[in-house]
């Protein structure tokens, strides 16, 4: 039996309508109208013989088999792009130094530097992992070329790469009290060391909201701090796209708000190496994980 071929074109149709949550936004971020996505969506079920989207008058959400879609399209997508990268970009030939903060997409992190590094082999990348602040100052005492880290609250430099919605996490068993109860437990925390711009919003968070806590595990490594939390040791403190395994949100704990990702250093000065990786990653970002990428 001959199975048909997926179109790419409709593909990115679908993941946009997913990542962006409606036809009309989806739309926009393509640059077409509402009544096209909606045929190229109704291209994609006639050709698969299966609705992707249950919609409403007021709501639009996956199905089943649209869930199972998204994985599939996404990973088509991003191989597409650095297929058709690798044949197009011009020649990219340098050394770049680069800082990524460790909560800038930790399980994704490894891979998306990888297919980079096949995409530009004449790019010599050295990548270093840690924490914003310090990434932040090694880019100023000329250590790095430049940084991916948290910009901290109300701040507007660097160039910005992603928004990501913070969430509260815990392991699947963690019992939480009831934030109203006064006389209950503390809320048990697991956080970086101080500095860390997720560890001061959850304190001003929860101290706003009139919560008791305490915080029970520092790590200054951020995979020590997940491990806590997958042992439900403690609560911390995630972006939502980059949940791991065994871990779930706790909606009932006040809002976090969101935080942006952006890259620090000359970059300038060096743009013929940092607009493809900047490129790559927020492509990387958008078919892997639906982040809406800056614009």
């Amino acid at each position: 039996m001959r199975y048909p071929d997926l179109d790419i074109d409709l593909l990115r149709c679908f993941a946009t309508v997913a990542a962006e949550g409606g036809f009309t936004a989806a739309g926009h971020a393509l640059g077409l109208t509402q009544s096209a996505i909606s045929l190229k969506i109704k291209r994609l079920e006639d050709l698969l013989g299966k609705r992707v989207f249950e919609r409403t008058s007021r709501a639009l959400s996956l199905t089943a088999d649209g869930e199972v879609l998204l994985v599939y399209a996404r990973r088509m997508l991003a191989l597409n792009d650095e297929a058709v990268r690798r044949m197009i970009a011009p020649p990219v030939r340098g050394r770049l130094r680069l800082g990524v903060a460790d909560h800038f997409v930790p399980q994704q992190l490894a891979a998306i530097l990888s297919r980079f590094a096949r995409t530009y082999p004449d790019l010599h990348l050295e990548v270093e992992v840690g924490r914003s602040q310090e990434l932040r100052a090694a880019c100023e005492r000329g250590v790095l070329d430049l940084a991916i880290a948290k910009r901290r609250d109300g701040e507007q430099s660097g160039a910005l790469i992603s928004t990501e919605t913070l969430v509260w996490v815990a392991a699947e068993g963690f019992a939480l009290a009831d934030p109203a109860d006064a006389g209950g437990v503390p809320l048990r925390l697991a956080m970086l060391p101080a500095g860390c711009m997720f560890r001061d919003r959850a304190l001003t968070t929860l101290a706003r909201a009139n919560i008791a806590n305490e915080i029970v595990y520092t790590s200054a490594s951020l995979l020590g701090v997940i491990a806590a939390v997958q042992a439900g040791l403690a609560v911390t403190v995630l972006g939502r796209s980059t949940l791991p395994p065994g871990l779930r949100e706790l909606p009932a704990l006040p809002r976090l708000g969101t935080a942006d990702m952006a890259i620090f250093g000359d970059a300038g000065g060096r743009m013929a190496l940092v607009a493809p990786l900047v490129g790559f990653i927020r492509d990387s970002l958008e078919a892997a994980l639906g982040l809406r990428p800056a614009a």
